[in-house]
């Protein structure tokens, strides 16, 4: 076939694109593929062909076009492995489709995309959701329980280091005992350990190997004991705001009674010095306490700071004879009536959530696998490691903390 042909052959294909369809993505492909180009591959696809038939040609040219409009050619008998084109995909990261809120307090999320729609929920600063689509210069999204339409202005999609500093990646703990480790090896110094259902905070990661945050310090766990994620702040329903809203008052209500009734009974009863779970040799139990006195946070936290240098026991619930950290917060609120989880991580949800820096004494200060109580001027109670048992530590974000939960 001369080069008259294949020009002709080729202006007939791409008339032929451009009647069979008017849609602009068929148009605009075909005009950014670039007649010049086209012609030239059908060329060299002549070239290369050497069977000199008209249907070889046409052929190659309408590979070419499928090429040129992001499609895949058939592959037929007479197709070699050169003629099929495998662009390579872009991986995507992680990141490209989450957006973060930047606004003061919050944004609604609607039902359409305007400002009329039905709120369905709350997105709040520095929140996370996944973006669906767009339409005109609105977003879908879905976050949490909630899908819907946000302004594109009060988002920030696709920014990893963003995404990342609003993010708290983590790994929950899979096995009975997870050894900590002071290297990512088997062989290294044990450095902690930590019971089956906490959630740490993530480091790094590299080679199966995770670094995790402790009491103890950083130290080295392997991936096969955890499950690792990242956590990000979600879009809240306007069901769970109210269901959370009336779940808060509730519960104050109740930590109230129950400091009231306790208080009623310790007025009644006897003013014995005990106050505390346990008993045995230890150094802690041959020392008197004071029983809990009042209903608030101070008083949990005065009563809390009585067992400072009692021993710490891993899995412990004795403020005398040892606690573990969470043991040590549980046996201290179920002296004013209140019942905990013993577990860092379960801590995590009691009570309802406050700011750390509006932290109040009594306050549940969580951190990635540890907890204590805070008792005011920058410091917390707790019990720290089997090292150094019950003791105050300031200031109170020695460690990042994860949470802040109130009871009282």
């Amino acid at each position: 076939m001369n080069r008259n042909s294949i020009r002709r052959a080729t202006t007939c294909c791409l008339t032929a694109a451009v009647v069979l369809t008017s849609t602009p993505l068929m148009a605009h492909a075909a005009v950014s593929a670039g007649a010049g180009n086209l012609i030239a591959a059908a060329e060299e696809a002549g070239a290369t062909e050497k069977q000199g038939t008209d249907s070889s040609a046409t052929a190659g040219i309408s590979k070419i076009i499928a090429s040129s409009l992001n499609e895949e050619p058939e592959v037929t008998a007479d197709t070699s492995i050169q003629d099929v084109q495998n662009e390579v995909p872009v991986k995507k990261s992680e990141y490209d489709d989450i957006a973060i809120a930047q606004v003061d307090n919050y944004v609604n999320v609607r039902s359409v995309a305007g400002e009329d729609g039905e709120v369905l929920g709350k997105l709040y600063n520095n929140s996370a959701c996944t973006v669906l689509g767009t339409e005109g210069d609105w977003y879908k999204i879905h976050s949490g329980n909630v899908e819907g339409y946000i302004k594109s202005e009060f988002l920030v999609l696709g920014d990893a280091d963003l995404a990342k500093s609003v993010g708290h990646r983590v790994a929950d703990v899979t096995t009975q005992t997870l050894n900590v480790r002071t290297d990512a090896n088997i062989e290294a110094e044990l450095l902690g350990q930590v019971p089956e259902g906490e959630e740490l905070s993530v480091i790094e990661e590299k080679d199966g190997w995770v670094k995790v945050a402790i009491e103890e310090g950083d130290g080295w766990v392997s991936s096969e004991f955890v499950d690792c994620s990242t956590h990000y702040i979600v879009a809240e329903s306007k069901e769970e705001e109210e269901a959370r809203l009336k779940k808060e008052e509730e519960e104050r209500k109740a930590a109230e009674e129950a400091a009231r009734r306790a208080a009623q009974e310790r007025s009644g009863g006897s003013s014995g010095s005990s106050g505390s779970s346990g008993g045995g040799s230890s150094a802690g139990s041959s020392r008197s306490y004071a029983p809990p006195s009042g209903g608030n946070g101070q008083a949990v936290a005065n009563y809390a700071c009585q067992f400072v240098g009692n021993p710490y026991v891993w899995g412990g619930t004795s403020l005398t004879n040892g606690a573990d950290c969470s043991g040590f917060v549980m046996s201290v609120y179920a002296a004013f009536g209140v019942g905990l989880p013993h577990s860092s991580s379960a801590l995590q949800g009691v009570g309802y959530g406050v700011s750390a820096d509006a932290m109040q004494p009594g306050d549940i200060v969580c951190y990635s696998g540890h907890v204590g109580i805070y008792v005011g001027n920058n410091t917390i109670v707790h019990a720290s490691t089997e090292a150094t048992g019950i003791k105050y530590t300031s200031p109170a974000n020695y460690r990042a903390i994860v949470a802040v939960r109130r009871i009282f």
